[in-house]
């Protein structure tokens, strides 16, 4: 099947038409994973499908992860792999801090696609940040400073206080921080990307808690660089699928106290090098 791509900008994503997400034959999903490579955000709007096709086209891409904290409350109990996002006047917004997913893993995810199923009616946007261009326009003097580095994820930043004692101990004897490169190296492409976020890096291996700062917000700094990024708005049964190992993203909190529902699929990655 032939589709278009037109991209939103010159560095980052691109709209995706002529494509059915319940009917992707073999050719179209080889040409929307090199899409997805090459601009690594796509938007495929229009996609009146069921549940079920959702889960049946991320798994075209690989295996799909059931989130071990969203499944507690975000979770659809018939759909585990479905993650439901919904905040309104009554639900705090958690995702509007530049991050990639699940970094604390010790795979963190490979991507995700996120589905509109009720917008507000001004704001709800997300923003997408090129981890690699990031990276690029970094001097020298700093490619050199971060190159060799890792640093630590720990899940217990963003989730630890929703748990109690007992769970908290027991989920940080299953998932316990993990050490990853500062810049990671794309399995696929080969490009080199900013690998650190707020949300779940808690410091720098090897150099003093002053320095770990510095390094980590000199690296916000440069993901936060609108030069590097592309908006999304969002209209009902538009759907975004993202590279996570090579963007971070941001969920406006523009929009109280409207209701912005989104379902969620992610697809299971390996270990950043």
């Amino acid at each position: 099947m032939a589709f278009d791509v037109r991209p939103l900008t010159a560095i980052l994503g691109a709209d995706v038409s002529g494509v059915d997400m319940a009917d992707v034959d073999g050719l179209t999903l080889e040409a929307l994973h090199r899409a997805w490579l090459d601009y690594k955000v796509l938007v495929l709007r229009d996609q009146h499908i069921t549940i079920e096709e959702h889960i049946a086209f991320g798994r075209l891409f690989g295996d799909l992860e059931v989130h071990p904290f969203a499944v507690r409350r975000r979770a659809r109990t018939d759909h585990p792999e479905v993650v439901t996002i919904r905040s309104d006047a009554e639900t705090t917004y958690s995702a509007s801090l530049w991050h990639s997913d699940v970094t604390w893993r010790e795979a963190p995810s490979m991507g995700s696609v996120l589905r509109a199923v009720e917008i507000p009616p001004v704001g709800g946007d997300t923003c997408f940040a090129d981890a690699t261009a990031a990276y690029d326009r970094l001097p020298d003097t700093w490619k050199f400073r971060v190159d060799d580095l890792v640093a630590v994820h720990d899940f217990t930043r963003a989730f630890g206080g929703r748990l109690d004692t007992d769970e908290l101990a027991e989920k940080q004897a299953t998932y316990p921080a993990v050490e990853h490169p500062v810049v990671r190296t794309h399995p696929e492409t080969g490009a080199r990307g900013i690998y650190t976020n707020r949300s779940f890096t808690s410091h720098v291996v090897g150099v003093d808690a002053d320095e770990s700062a510095e390094i980590l917000r000199r690296l916000e700094r440069a993901i936060m660089d609108p030069s590097v990024q592309c908006r999304i708005r969002w209209e009902v049964d538009t759907f975004v699928m993202w590279d996570n190992r090579a963007v971070q993203h941001f969920g406006t909190n523009d929009f109280y106290p409207e209701t912005r529902h989104m379902e969620r699929v992610t697809i299971i990655g390996d270990r950043p090098v």
